[in-house]
């Protein structure tokens, strides 16, 4: 981290010390990847433990966690349903919004940043104690930065006013708002920009697209995603996750898209994720082509739950998509099935 991304960190975590809310991580220096998931409709907000909801409906879901005094959330649903997320917000509580978290760069989990960052507060100054003006921050993995901003001099995917404030490059960061919040940085799972949030207090881990338990994961190998790692990240998640009786309730799981759920349903996610993973491997390795993969049904037992013959992301292009990065392990010297 260079001198004045340290000055940055440093100076937030006092101006949030002031304000009961602590930032306890680095902070250096966040993308927006066009998206059909999740189309939007009537906004609904659930309880789902401690300070904690969960908003559906907006696009991708949305996480709010309520604080003493201010509001995090994750991610911030399309544009066209921020009125309808901020009225849902505002039947749970009067506070107002200080951070949202982008768990990636696509357009389902970024699109409502302007909108929701302006009817929030902002970072106060240095010995204030009072609610500052000026909109809520926006944080997310620099990958996300990169993505949205195009430095390479390309034209952005979308305008400064949707970018994220402040970033973070390392393996984690961390905050606290009324109880803990860690935001973990899986190096390539849906994207290499992903990350997932766990309030620990709350009990509930936020976990953007890694996992939605209503389709087969989406794999963005063209920014930075990996099969592999979406395994490697279900892992992780997987091991912070404690279950209540018989497998049941416990730490509570929100998804990028679908359902609440918890330890049984992302453990059900990740064997599947894992035996397709190997299935389509081994065939692979016998120098099956994809017409011949498909063929095979390395899927047909899943599909049920998760598959889709139509729409942006049907089995056929999860199925098309794990070949293309499997075969190409495949070919590296050393590489196979891991």
């Amino acid at each position: 981290m260079n001198g004045n991304a340290r000055g940055f960190a440093n100076v937030l975590r006092l101006a949030l010390a002031f304000m009961g809310v602590f930032v306890l991580g680095t902070a250096p220096h966040v993308s927006a990847q066009e998206s059909s998931r999740g189309a939007p409709g009537k906004v609904a907000i659930e309880h789902v433990q401690g300070n904690v909801y969960m908003i559906s409906g907006a696009g991708a879901n949305i996480t709010v966690q309520v604080g003493k005094r201010v509001v995090f959330l994750v991610d911030s649903g399309v544009a066209q349903m921020s009125d309808q997320v901020l009225a849902a917000i505002r039947t749970v509580t009067d506070k107002r919004v200080m951070f949202i978290i982008d768990t990636s760069a696509d357009a389902d989990h970024i699109g409502g940043n302007e909108n929701l960052a302006k009817a929030g507060v902002a970072v106060p100054n240095i010995g204030s104690t009072l609610i500052a003006p000026g909109g809520a921050s926006v944080v997310a993995h620099y990958n996300v930065l990169t993505r949205i901003s195009a430095p390479s001099g390309k034209e952005p995917l979308f305008p400064p006013a949707f970018w994220p404030t402040d970033t973070y490059e390392t393996d984690d960061w961390k905050f606290y708002n009324g109880e803990g919040v860690f935001i973990y940085h899986p190096a390539h799972a849906h994207t290499d920009g992903d990350s997932y949030v766990l309030f620990r207090s709350s009990d509930v881990i936020s976990t953007g697209d890694i996992f939605t338990p209503s389709h087969y994961p989406v794999i963005d190998l063209q920014n930075g995603g990996s099969l592999h790692g979406t395994i490697d990240a279900l892992n992780r998640i997987l091991e912070v996750i404690v279950p209540d009786e018989n497998e049941e309730g416990g730490t509570y799981v929100i998804p990028g898209h679908g359902h609440l759920c918890d330890i049984t349903d992302v453990a059900n996610y990740r064997d599947m994720v894992t035996i397709v993973r190997d299935r389509i491997q081994d065939l692979v390795n016998k120098g099956m082509t994809l017409e011949q993969v498909k063929a095979a049904k390395p899927t047909f037992d899943y599909d049920v739950i998760y598959g889709s013959d139509t729409g942006p992301w049907a089995t056929d292009t999860f199925i098309e998509t794990a070949y293309r990065e499997l075969s190409k392990s495949h070919s590296e010297p050393g590489r196979g099935a891991q």
